[in-house]
């Protein structure tokens, strides 16, 4: 696999779009690390005697005895260089042996789970920017380009970075924006925006099929990126596929936000998706519409569904819910154990004070969340190297990243805050109780094994929430977006499901216990079951939208595109 590949298949599968939304406070960072001094402080002994240990790595790679390498797997150390030069090798050794003293210190301090998730945290964070990859002179494989080059590789680099500081506020770029295009070679779907508020654009795509079934769906994306995620290129389009499956698509198109529209709340978003269930069913004469979200657009949508019950609307059809965590515990990712009670009040303050959260603010915080994924691979590449970020669509999509409104921050924090989904008739939001247990509709809930943002034991408890008698689980091997993004055609596609029908297990490791492994992709199987639950089929309407609803824009619509 050559580097560029590898970089875009790391760089998607760590995209942040759709995660955690809180972000970690400095307070909480530097008080961790606080913690960690003061656990080291309390037993001299011990420190005396990790820096013997750590003394004599070094003598042993200063008198070339060291038998330290690295991971055969990391691809930072691939280069022959690491093996075969001395200068290398022992640069390799002495960075491997503080790694090693790090997580030899850390196994030996008292701490709980929870202190020592955040202790990994920010010890990988420290160890991923120590690696001699990261400098000129510690990467042989730049060191080459510069060579090779004739040096043009080191002006490139310093144009790339001075690119970055001037036209991406400090922070390296992750893709090349030029080839991409909305409407013309990425989000190419035939359709038109049929209805559009001050909120939200409608967005009607045409049939491509001479009948299609009865029952709509409507996608409800994240509010924190662009919905054209769903119609990237057309090999991994999930509305092309559905379209072409005779399935009547709609998908809802936030606005992002200025800081004057800070104030939309959750209740806001909620009463923006009943008015687009409600158009989606006059324009397609269905009483009932499917819904489908992913991530933050599925906590939307439970709220949504939870609001419907109460108000015994039986407006909504089937409920799929793609990688999304609705029972979210501090243990589910490192990066999550740092989130505190002071950082979530903080992040209150500093959303009401600013009114939006900036969309580049939260890429920032993001992606030091995953350092070496999404900002080490970057600056060797662009910078080291002299080379251009990869062109890629998944890239471009997460690159294109929205504000955050101040008032939906706060509700998706009391949320996580308060375990709203959990309870019952509990937490109001969005002017009723939430309570799940209410919601009666088929659900179909997946996960990803490698999803590091939302993993998938964590999503497979949203099986136990809700009222329905009808859930299915299904677990795509990929990670986050890959999980999603996983259209027929990969060789290496597979996924789990439960062998016997019936009620789901009530933890995630009986229900793994009890699945068999299917080849390709699960886009088939849930396509398969969605149908089954569409109505019957009839004539595909002639164009989109209709008398009250007539077509606006065309696909993507205009909401995508809007600079703020």
């Amino acid at each position: 696999m050559s580097e560029k590949v590898t970089l875009e298949n790391e760089a998607a599968q760590s995209t942040n779009a759709l995660g955690p939304l809180i972000g970690i406070a400095r307070e909480d960072f530097v008080g961790a690390v606080a913690l960690l001094l003061r656990e080291t402080a309390s037993d001299p002994s011990r420190i005396i005697r990790h820096a013997q240990a750590m003394g004599e790595d070094m003598v042993k790679i200063l008198t070339g005895k060291s038998d330290l390498a690295p991971d055969p797997k990391d691809k930072r150390f691939m280069d022959p260089a690491w093996q075969y030069n001395p200068f290398f090798r022992a640069g390799a050794q002495y960075y491997l042996a503080v790694q090693k003293g790090m997580r030899n210190w850390l196994e030996e301090l008292e701490l709980d789970e929870l202190e020592r998730n955040r202790a990994n945290f920010i010890a990988n964070i420290i160890i991923d920017g120590l690696a001699p990859t990261n400098t000129l002179i510690g990467n042989p494989v730049a060191q080459k380009q510069l060579i090779n080059s004739g040096g043009l590789s080191l002006i490139a680099g310093l144009k790339n970075a001075y690119n970055d500081l001037v036209n991406n506020k400090g922070m390296v770029s992750q893709v090349d924006k030029r080839p991409f295009k909305l409407g013309e070679n990425i989000a190419t779907s035939k359709g038109a925006v049929v209805y559009r508020t001050q909120m939200f654009e409608l967005i009607h795509y045409a049939p491509t099929t001479e009948e299609v079934y009865e029952i709509p769906q409507l996608t409800i994306p994240p509010q924190i990126n662009k919905m054209y995620i769903n119609d990237l290129s057309p090999d991994k389009s999930v509305v092309k596929y559905q379209l072409d499956n005779g399935i009547q698509t709609f998908v809802i198109s936030w606005r992002n936000p200025s800081k004057e529209q800070g104030i939309w709340a959750m209740a806001d978003y909620i009463k923006a998706c009943e008015e687009a269930m409600e158009a989606v069913s006059h324009i397609t004469g269905s009483d009932k519409v499917n819904v489908s979200a992913g991530c933050s657009g599925g906590q939307t949508a439970s709220v949504l569904a939870s609001k419907l019950a109460a108000q015994k609307n039986d407006i909504l059809g089937t409920l799929t819910l793609m990688v999304c965590v609705l029972h979210p515990k501090p243990t589910d990712v490192e990066a999550g154990s740092l989130v505190s009670e002071n950082g979530m009040a903080l992040a209150r303050q500093r959303a009401e004070k600013a009114g939006i959260i900036k969309a580049d603010d939260l890429a920032r915080g993001f992606a030091w969340l995953r350092p070496n994924d999404l900002i080490w691979n970057y600056v060797i590449n662009n910078y080291l190297l002299g080379m251009d970020p990869p062109a890629f669509d998944v890239l471009f999509w997460n690159a294109d990243a929205t504000n955050l409104s101040a008032s939906l921050m706060g509700d998706f924090l009391t949320l996580f805050e308060t375990l709203a989904f959990t309870k019952q008739g509990e937490v109001e939001m969005a002017d009723h109780k939430i309570d799940l247990s209410k919601v009666k509709s088929d659900m179909f809930i997946l996960g990803g094994v490698t999803d590091h943002i939302t993993p998938w034991k964590a999503t497979y408890r949203s099986t136990q929430l809700f009222g329905s008698k009808d859930i299915t689980y299904v677990l795509s091997q990929s990670g986050h977006m890959q999980a999603i993004l996983n259209p027929p055609g990969n060789p290496k596609a597979k996924y789990y499901v439960q062998k016997k029908k019936g009620k789901l297990p009530e933890t995630a490791d009986e229900w793994l216990q009890g699945t068999e492994e299917v080849k390709g992709s699960w886009w088939p199987f849930w396509m398969e079951w969605m149908q089954k639950r569409s109505g019957k089929k009839k004539a595909a309407p002639k164009s989109v939208g209709d008398d009250v609803y007539p077509p606006l824009d065309p696909a993507p619509g205009l909401y995508v595109v809007e600079e703020v």
